[in-house]
């Protein structure tokens, strides 16, 4: 039987909020903890499970798993979702979670589009750390796709829904839950029992990562087992990413187990190899030099070669003739607001408003709506100087906002959103003030 909003359980303790998924294994609730006034998240086993004759090996499982997660959370990871109780209602098993409030890896996506490769990683790299954990206690998760990745405000990436109950989905954004998680799952995790090595979860990262740097769904694994289809290489829906990295994700995604990094710490080796050519090559160091230099021996994976033609500092990623637009359009920003001290004070309210604005999703209408306010206000300041002002007001508004889209478009497949507010924030300062500059120079409009 389902439980209703407002069911109690455990006496009391638990009250039962709302239904958050159901799959085939079992049902996740959103639970209030009435003492602690904390929410909670309660996993059980589906009830239409008792007439299978593997029910018992089911159940036997749910608590063995649960006993070493809840010794698992003895000492808090912070990315690892913290299991706090296991317990018995009437007949039915229950675990019990905390509750990671954020926006799951699968819906950020599907909001924002492709994440800049830097933020990806970051996120793939905390739950990878996470991971490692897992299987040292002798877990592997078998589910750390996108949906069960939450993603904090902060940046902290948590690992949520473990083991025999990694089937369960919050509703939030799903349709089909098994429909969605085979396309981030191996082969043979798709057999009867399952296959339990931490390979399966090499996979699933990847595949996670995959779909964080592309916004695209990978080709399912039972596919290209079955008819003998080819993975899409993440390079083909991003020209543009680091070759280090698109190899990466393909070695962890290969068909066979036995081809795949065979731990974690493998795998992860390749993402710091990823990170540290992206800031060592503008030093001229090669990644695998350095870290056998620290170590004393050679720990980081062979990876193809890069043409010296192809290799590029993370400079280069700077969209340098972009940028150069945007500072342009903000120098006549200054330039025009100079002579009316509150029009200066307004543009640089909005170079730091866009700044922000901009190092997030959705940033392009709010630029546009941002320039004409300035092109407004500056033609009501400059009303006394005529109609030029208030026509270059305008001009220049729009080429702005046109220049801040373009630069966008292109800092947000390198970069990630700190490093694009430090880009914008100094761009639009440096413009406004090369263009306040400048009219001190040349004081063509006269003062109010």
């Amino acid at each position: 039987m389902v439980w209703q909003p407002g069911h109690k359980i455990q006496g009391g303790k638990y009250v039962i909020e709302k239904e958050l998924g159901e799959g085939g294994f079992g049902i996740t609730y959103q639970a209030q903890h009435t003492l602690l006034n904390q929410l909670m998240v309660i996993k059980t086993i589906n009830e239409s499970l008792r007439n299978d004759p593997e029910y018992p090996k089911y159940v036997k499982r749910f608590i063995e798993e649960g006993r070493k997660l809840e010794k698992l959370s003895e000492k808090k990871h912070p990315n690892i979702v913290r299991v706090r109780d296991l317990f018995t209602e009437g007949e039915t098993y229950c675990l019990v979670m905390d509750f990671v409030a954020g926006e799951s890896l699968f819906k950020l996506v599907q909001r924002r589009g492709a994440l800049p490769a830097a933020t990806a990683v970051k996120y793939i790299q905390q739950i990878g750390q996470a991971l490692i954990v897992v299987h040292q206690a002798g877990l592997v998760h078998r589910d750390a796709h996108p949906g069960n990745i939450m993603v904090q405000k902060d940046g902290k990436a948590v690992l949520i829904d473990f083991g025999i109950a990694g089937e369960i989905f919050p509703d939030e954004g799903y349709v089909n839950s098994k429909r969605f998680a085979s396309n981030f799952a191996p082969y043979e995790q798709m057999n009867k029992g399952g296959n339990r090595q931490p390979t399966i979860d090499v996979y699933t990262l990847a595949a996670s990562l995959y779909y964080a740097v592309t916004g695209q769904h990978p080709e399912t694994s039972f596919d290209c087992k079955l008819y003998n289809k080819s993975l899409t290489p993440p390079h083909k829906y991003v020209p543009d990413i680091n070759e280090k990295l698109n190899w990466a994700i393909l070695k962890g995604m290969k068909l066979e187990a036995k081809d795949r990094p065979q731990s974690m710490e493998k795998f992860l080796e390749l993402l710091d190899n990823f990170n540290i050519a992206e800031v060592a090559k503008s030093r001229k160091i090669e990644p695998q030099n350095r870290e056998e230099a620290n170590s004393g021996v050679r720990t980081t994976p062979v990876v193809p070669k890069i043409p010296s033609h192809q290799q590029k500092s993370i400079l280069d990623n700077i969209p340098w003739g972009r940028l150069s637009g945007v500072i342009l359009a903000y120098s006549a920003m200054g330039f025009f607001s100079a002579p009316w001290a509150w029009a200066w004070a307004w543009a640089w309210v909005l170079s730091v408003a866009w700044t922000v604005a901009g190092a997030g999703a959705g940033a392009e209408a709010f630029v546009w709506a941002m320039a004409l306010a300035w092109a407004v206000a500056l033609a009501w300041a400059g009303a006394g100087a005529g109609a030029f002002v208030w026509a270059m007001a305008l001009a220049w508004a729009v080429a702005l906002a046109v220049a801040l889209a373009l630069a966008l478009e292109k800092l947000q497949k390198s970069f990630s959103e700190w490093h694009i507010f430090l880009i914008l924030l100094g761009t639009s300062w440096l413009g406004l003030g090369l263009g306040w500059l400048v009219y001190q120079i040349f004081p063509i409009i006269g003062h109010r």
